[in-house]
């Protein structure tokens, strides 16, 4: 029986000696790499973090104890240790487990996360409301993995390091070089600072001198401060320290031994405690440890070779590949990232042209008005960014960009269902969001060709920012003798026929694949989703009803804008919008979510022959 076997909850941690909890680290990492081969998530930074985690529920006692991981998806081995271990086979599946910390899945998960940055934020409240409540117990932010360059972990820093509340903060530092080297000296000194023994001394030192009449306060206090500036010297943590944090580190993330030490003396503190920790992303698989970058998110894959089982032309390559092209021949365009130049698809034109290309960490806000900024002096900012982080800077998108008519391009990746990356990923609240920005143009392609040729148009052509949204994967099923003529809309088919099917983007494939069974049917494609040309609205002058077929939320999306227009014109038809009503889209396939909505080809196909009515 294997250590792992013995594991069925954080209090049987509790038993194991120091040779088994490695023995027990090195049992999670081929479970965890075996899982992920066959169901795809985020590998390299789970691999860094095993023997912290177990580290963490050895001294700890979860749910009392409350971990907070920041981004969520370095919570694999959390899942493992919390009664998860018999279902981690479903991870990211549909009705699965989650591959982020979900609460409504485990009394461990104590906070949702799915985006960059915000553990502190969160854990500083937890930990003030358990104080506000006389309730007992640490909360533990784990933030790392780039995080640390987001400004709400900045923010949060600042208002919580000289708090006396049972805060511990752990910056996971994989090669993030976030403070300088420090010499054997800081880390001998590292090792008697995390001593219990050394920790029980200093604690009775001062109780003493306080106690000493009229001058013992003032000598604890002048002691404490001499202590602080050394070790600002032989820490370099000045940011840290002057944050009012007692700090510790760094402290080798992968020392079972090292890490016990660390946490025990932190969770005997009552104040703020920051530790920083060592590790390597990818530890323990060798591809992933070479390239940790390809194995942060990654799908299939094949263990021995670590090779993705998939290679094919996505959206985001062909997005790469027009960004190349054009930056040849045009020296105003660069190209911004938010720390995913890989999954933008932006790598070759980083290093193609390295000088105008910026990559600006985790920081979406940073890098609207960053761009913002290029733009005002003449250059041409194209941002890649997913959907679902692209609205963490609402506020700039409209204050840095749109009311300064500025011409910024936004390259939105990931727009509509994602499938497996679950709740906190899906691309299906742009639309509605953008559609509130006064002054912004949003293109929508069904292909590559016209993803290049929108990019064109929002480039010269139109005035203002412009947003051009794409999908996760590969293009679908296009008509053969289709050419883009760079117009608003394109009609398919009879006008004067009964029904009529609107969509845009990628639910094109689907509405095309089921317009073509339909007999009695024609079909809009809307290329240009704001403003949508209200020409379009002479072509229903003949049809009875109306079918718009939307990948997005239902409210204040494009379907919803249409059936307004259709509304103020008092167009004799019957509308009929199919889009995701007032919910998280759960994780599944995206066939299985297409399906689930009913904006596969087979539904839709229903629906239209059905006039309006599905059967289910």
């Amino acid at each position: 029986m294997s250590v792992l076997d013995r594991v069925n909850s954080p209090k049987d941690l509790k038993k194991l000696n120091i040779d088994e909890l490695n023995e027990l680290c090195s049992d999670i990492r081929e479970m965890m790499i075996k899982t992920v081969s066959n169901n795809g998530g985020h590998l390299s930074s789970n691999l860094g973090v095993v023997e912290l985690t177990v580290a963490l529920h050895k001294v700890f006692n979860s749910p009392n104890d409350q971990i907070v991981f920041d981004v969520g998806h370095q919570c694999y081995t959390h899942k493992i240790l919390t009664e998860r271990k018999d279902s981690f086979s479903t991870l990211r599946t549909e009705g699965g487990i989650s591959g982020f910390t979900r609460p409504d899945e485990s009394k461990h998960d104590i906070f949702s996360s799915g985006h960059s940055s915000t553990s502190i934020s969160a854990a500083l409240g937890l930990a003030k409301a358990k104080q506000l409540k006389g309730e007992k117990g640490k909360v533990i932010a784990i933030i790392g993995d780039g995080a640390l360059t987001g400004g709400l972990a900045y923010e949060a820093l600042n208002n919580s390091g000289n708090d006396n509340s049972n805060l511990i903060v752990i910056l996971n530092d994989n090669n993030m070089s976030i403070s300088k080297n420090v010499g054997s000296m800081a880390k001998n000194l590292t090792t008697i600072r995390t001593s219990s023994k050394y920790v029980t001394f200093k604690s009775r030192v001062q109780r003493a001198l306080s106690k000493i009449p009229k001058i013992g306060v003032q000598i604890s206090r002048t002691v404490t401060l001499i202590n602080s500036k050394i070790r600002k010297k032989v820490y370099h943590a000045t940011l840290f320290e002057d944050l009012g944090f007692r700090y510790y580190g760094p402290i080798d993330g992968h020392d079972i031994s090292a890490l016990l030490d660390v946490l025990t003396v932190a969770k005997a503190h009552t104040h703020s405690v920051f530790i920083h920790i060592n590790t390597v992303k990818g530890k323990g698989y060798n591809p992933a440890e070479k390239n940790p970058t390809q194995f942060h998110g990654i799908g299939r894959f094949n263990i021995d070779t670590g090779e993705p089982n998939i290679t094919s032309k996505s959206f985001s390559s062909s997005f790469g590949e027009t960004m190349c092209k054009f930056a040849e021949k045009d020296s105003r365009i660069c190209c911004i990232t938010a720390a995913m130049a890989e999954g933008t698809g932006l790598c070759e034109f980083a290093n193609k042209y390295p000088k105008r290309f910026f990559d600006v960490g985790i920081a979406e806000q940073h890098a609207v008005t960053f761009s913002g900024g290029l733009a005002k002096n003449g250059l041409i900012p194209v941002f890649a960014v997913y959907s679902t982080f692209l609205q963490r800077s609402y506020d700039q998108l409209v204050h840095d960009v749109a009311m300064q008519r500025l011409k910024v391009i936004f390259g939105i990746d990931r727009a509509g269902f994602v499938g497996e990356d679950g709740e906190s990923h899906q691309g299906i609240l742009d639309t509605a969001y953008l559609n509130s920005i006064i002054g912004l143009t949003v293109f929508a392609p069904s292909s590559y060709d016209e993803l290049e040729a929108m990019f064109y148009q929002g480039v010269y052509k139109i005035d203002g920012a412009v947003a051009i949204r794409y999908p996760r994967g590969s293009q679908g099923i296009m008509p053969e003798d289709y050419i883009y003529n760079h117009n608003s809309y394109t009609v398919f088919g009879n006008t004067n026929s009964k029904n009529c099917i609107i969509t845009y983007g990628i639910e094109f494939s689907q509405c095309y694949e089921a317009y073509k069974k339909c007999n009695d049917a024609f079909l809009i494609k809307l290329n240009k989703i704001k403003p949508i040309d209200s020409n379009i609205l002479k072509c229903l002058d003949s049809c009875k009803n109306v079918f718009f077929f939307e990948e997005g939320i239902r409210t204040g999306g494009v379907g919803e804008i249409f059936g307004s227009m259709i509304a103020e014109e008092k167009l004799n038809v019957n509308y009929k919008l199919i889009a995701i009503d007032d919910e998280f889209v759960k994780q599944a396939s995206v066939e299985n979510q297409l399906k689930h909505y009913k904006l596969d080809s087979k539904s839709i196909y229903k629906i239209v022959n059905n006039n309006g009515e599905s059967d289910g």
